[in-house]
C-alpha cells in the first residue's frame, strides 16, 4: 500500500527544493549585504558624483546649442526615417493599423490619443492637446516623465536632433 520508498521520494521531493530555496536566498543575502556592528545588516550603497547640473530648460537657453525650432527647420528626413526604426516595433505608419502602440498616419498636428480603434491610457486621454512638434519633442524625450501613467514603455530619444529629425519625418507621413 505504502512503502518506505514511495515516502522517500515525497520528502525529497519536497526537501530538494526547499533546500535550494534556503541556499539560493543564503547566496543572495551573503552578495547583495554587509555584515554591519552588532550583527545588523545594511543594504550597499554606493554614491554617484555629479556636477551642478542646471534642468535641461535652463541648459537649452544658456548654451549655444541651436533650439529645437532651429534644429526642425534643418532637420534631416532620411535620418528621421532611420530613427523611426526604433518605433516600428509598436508603431506602424499607415492609417488605421494600431500595433502594440497607435498608428502614426498624421499624427503631428493631430489632436492627443485620437488614433481611431486604440486603447488609450487614461494618462494619455487626460494629457489633451495637440501633438505639436514641440509638445512631440517633450514626450519623446521621456514619454513616463512627460506623461506619468502612459503605457509607452520606450525610454526616449535623448539628442534633440534625433527627435527633431523624426518630427519632420512622421511631419511627412499623412500630413
Amino acid at each position: 500500500m505504502f512503502n518506505t520508498m514511495t515516502l522517500v521520494k515525497v520528502i525529497g521531493g519536497v526537501g530538494a527544493p526547499l533546500l535550494i530555496f534556503l541556499f539560493g536566498n543564503w547566496a543572495a543575502e551573503a552578495l547583495f549585504t554587509t555584515a554591519g556592528g552588532h550583527g545588523e545588516e545594511q543594504a550597499m550603497a554606493y554614491t554617484i558624483e555629479v556636477e551642478d547640473a542646471a534642468t535641461p530648460a535652463e541648459e537649452e537657453a544658456t548654451s549655444d546649442e541651436p533650439t529645437f525650432e532651429d534644429l526642425l527647420a534643418s532637420a534631416d528626413v532620411a535620418k528621421g526615417a532611420k530613427i523611426f526604426g526604433k518605433c516600428k516595433a509598436c508603431h506602424k505608419l499607415e492609417k488605421g493599423a494600431n500595433a502594440t502602440g497607435p498608428y502614426l498616419y498624421g499624427v503631428v498636428g493631430r489632436d492627443v490619443a485620437t488614433a481611431e480603434g486604440f486603447s488609450y491610457s487614461s494618462a494619455m486621454q487626460e494629457h489633451g492637446g495637440q501633438w505639436t512638434p514641440d509638445r512631440m519633442s517633450e514626450f519623446l524625450t521621456k514619454p513616463k516623465e512627460a506623461v506619468p501613467g502612459t503605457k509607452m514603455g520606450f525610454a526616449g530619444l535623448k539628442k534633440m536632433t534625433d527627435r527633431a529629425n523624426v518630427i519632420a519625418y512622421l511631419a511627412t507621413i499623412g500630413g
